[in-house]
């Protein structure tokens, strides 16, 4: 038996109106967003570079969102155990996470793997700010060059060493690289944080360091270390007077220790664009951009697209050096 529903026309028109909004309105409309407070994750202790910067933006951004943009400091494994959290969180827009060099250098570092994928597990947003490394020595080392220094090495092989802040990190990864280009016995120490490497230098027991500029800039200044180059492709604003590795005659020893931000892969491309947008305005800002030079750092803050292409590129040219060198994570 057929049973025939009569609806009036006002009432047809209602619930045209209900359906079409049904199924055009998100689940969470951007208007909306956040409706909690976002969780900004960060792979490292307290108080270190990555995790200075990620309070700044945070701060920020919970500003411009109205809602809580929470730092949680999550560290161990190189930056693995906080970044596999990351990779496994909802792409529901309440997960971000602060990367630094490592989240790309490590895949090719641990024989064993990592428990993430940096491309296919996460969505780019920005990189927010880069800082040159720098190659020093001890004032007591007889090499006021890059090319002197190459010589003093290459007439005394196996008697100098080089202090580097972390396995795996640009500074350390820039050593190997310095090492295989030029031929060089050069021992390698490892530290844990570039403030040990750089007072081990200071105090002559590894006698050159490789490391990022911020740790290194007050104590060049100060003449308790000289700075050889900075690895970049122009002078650093701080240090005009050290040039550049390819002014000192030492080309492709250019890098970078970077700090980005990524979320898990999914979250909504809206998002994505929103907050590199006003993470944009934020690095764009007199206060912020000169809390970050004295950090040692420079804004960047370039597109998803941008960004993700240039993590592909870090992590190829990364791995090659890890592969020649013979590195391995611990």
């Amino acid at each position: 038996m057929r049973t025939t529903v009569r609806i009036s026309v006002g009432s047809a028109a209602l619930l045209l109106a209900s359906i079409c909004c049904a199924q055009t309105a998100p689940t969470g409309s951007a208007s909306a967003y956040p409706a909690r407070a976002v969780r900004v994750i960060v792979p490292f202790s307290a108080a270190g570079p990555s995790d200075v910067i990620a309070r700044v933006v945070a701060q920020k951004l919970s500003e411009s969102f109205g809602q809580q943009f929470l730092v949680e400091n999550l560290p161990g494994a190189g930056g693995n155990t906080g970044t596999a959290r990351a990779a496994k969180s909802p792409a529901d827009g309440y997960t971000i996470l602060i990367v630094s060099t490592g989240f790309i250098v490590n895949p090719s570092l641990y024989a064993k793997g990592v428990p993430y994928d940096p491309i296919k597990d996460f969505a780019p947003i920005t990189l927010v700010a880069a800082s040159p490394n720098v190659l020093t020595v001890n004032p007591e080392v007889p090499a006021r060059t890059v090319q002197e220094l190459i010589a003093l090495v290459k007439a005394n092989p196996g008697k100098y060493s080089f202090a580097q802040p972390a396995t795996g990190s640009t500074p350390h990864l820039n050593g190997e690289l310095f090492k295989l280009a030029f031929g060089l016995d050069l021992g390698t120490v490892p530290f844990n944080g570039a403030g040990p490497a750089v007072t081990s230098t200071i105090g002559g027991h590894t006698p050159i360091a490789f490391t990022a500029l911020p740790p290194a800039m007050s104590n060049i200044k100060d003449g308790k270390l000289r700075g050889l180059a900075v690895l970049a492709a122009k002078r650093a604003a701080g240090l005009p007077e050290v040039p550049t590795n390819a002014e000192a005659g030492v080309g492709d020893l250019e890098s970078d220790t970077l700090t980005g931000i990524v979320a898990p892969a999914g979250t909504p491309p809206e998002l994505v664009a929103r907050w590199r947008n006003d993470i944009a305005k934020i690095v764009a800002m007199p206060d912020i951009q000169q809390r970050l030079e004295t950090l040692g750092f420079a804004p960047v803050a370039n597109t998803p697209s941008e960004f993700g292409e240039r993590l592909k590129l870090e992590m190829a040219r990364w791995g090659k050096v890890v592969r020649d060198a013979g590195i391995k994570g611990d």
